[in-house]
């Protein structure tokens, strides 16, 4: 493993109460009015032990797969957990800048973990990641940097006595989700994914595995029982239906316009924006420029400007504490065009700069 970063800080620590939360990556004014009824009603059978047997239907027939090959879990970073705790690599390879939990459920388990770090585009080179690795672990799109990776290059890091994990949170923010390997069933190939992003939901956690059955029964033993709610189990089962597919189709395209609205306005401040992103949140490269908090007027250095934002009013995501990445990163959820306005004037404010579009 290389330099130490803080796997364990997300987004939701560098939001507090006032602030416009541009960290958190979870859809705004979800969950919608019929998905909260869902919620609701199945409050009342909280008496009876949850049955996931419908949930896990629904996600097989969402994806063309066998309910034997899905694992209903509390959210994706139970799923991290549960191979953490299962798999016994000799070679374990974390591909960054990505999510940290994976890396840091290994950790904990007590296996040595590798680094494949990307740079310039963040792009996947599969010529990169060790032949004889037998775990490997990406995101797909991935966060923070927002690339979506070819399908055909993760197909091509599949091989016996390896075991890829992918992790598509943020999959369905792609529409018709083009580079997805959900509904491919090989041997060692697992997919993860989470209700929480599109559908609003991190406070009840939900989220799946999809993956050969061998494993999904292998996953399933280390599960304790019943670790996923009867609401979240009603949640999932709904999430899976054609009204909600079409809506997530609906929102992720009216969601990639407000994102173009907002990389457009970025890059007229000078900063750049790494390449074609994807999913509900763009990974940002601050330029340098007069940071006169540092003490001395005019000193030069890569601008530091997370808490001159949340004194304006914004809260976003740090990027430091993404492997590969620096103080100079941040990340910034897609909002509406009038809530990136205000965060662009406040970010130009804050560069000494105006917004030249």
């Amino acid at each position: 493993m290389s330099e130490w970063v803080d796997l364990r800080h997300h987004g939701d620590r560098d939001v507090a109460p006032g602030l416009v939360d541009l960290a958190v990556n979870v859809r705004q004014g979800a969950p919608p009015g019929w998905l909260g009824d869902v919620v609701r009603e199945a409050v009342g059978d909280l008496s009876a032990y949850p049955d996931g047997d419908r949930a896990r239907a629904a996600v097989a027939g969402r994806h063309g797969r066998d309910a034997d090959e899905v694992l209903l879990t509390a959210g994706a970073a139970e799923a991290f957990v549960l191979l953490a705790r299962v798999l016994r690599p000799r070679r374990a390879v974390v591909v960054h800048p990505q999510f940290t939990e994976p890396e840091a459920a290994l950790l904990a388990a007590g296996h040595r973990v590798e680094r494949v770090v990307l740079s310039g585009a963040f792009t996947l080179d599969p010529g990169l990641v060790p032949e004889d690795a037998d775990l490997v672990m990406v995101g797909n799109p991935t966060n923070p940097t927002s690339v979506l990776h070819s399908g055909e290059s993760l197909r091509s890091l599949v091989r016996p006595g390896r075991t890829l994990v992918v992790d598509e949170a943020f999959a369905d923010c792609v529409p018709g989700e083009p580079e997805s390997l959900a509904s491919l069933s090989l041997p060692g190939l697992v997919v993860i994914r989470s209700l929480t992003k599109t559908w609003g939901l991190a406070g009840l956690r939900v989220g799946y595995v999809l993956a050969d059955a061998p494993t999904i029964a292998r996953l399933a033993e280390a599960q304790p029982l019943w670790a996923v709610s009867t609401p979240a189990l009603a949640a999932a089962e709904a999430c899976m239906s054609s009204r909600a597919h079409a809506e997530t189709e609906t929102w992720a395209r009216q969601m990639a316009v407000e994102r173009e609205y907002l990389v457009a306005g970025l890059r007229a401040l000078g900063a750049h924006v790494v390449p074609d992103p994807q999913a509900s949140f763009v990974c940002v490269r601050l330029p340098a420029g007069r940071d006169s908090s540092a003490g001395s007027v005019g000193s030069e250095r890569p601008l530091h400007v997370r808490l001159a934002l949340r004194a304006k009013g914004f809260a976003v995501r740090r990027g430091d504490t993404f492997p590969g990445l620096g103080e100079d990163w941040i990340r910034v959820a897609v909002r509406d065009p009038g809530t990136s306005d205000a965060f662009l004037e406040a970010l130009a404010a804050t560069m000494k700069t105006s917004p030249t579009r």
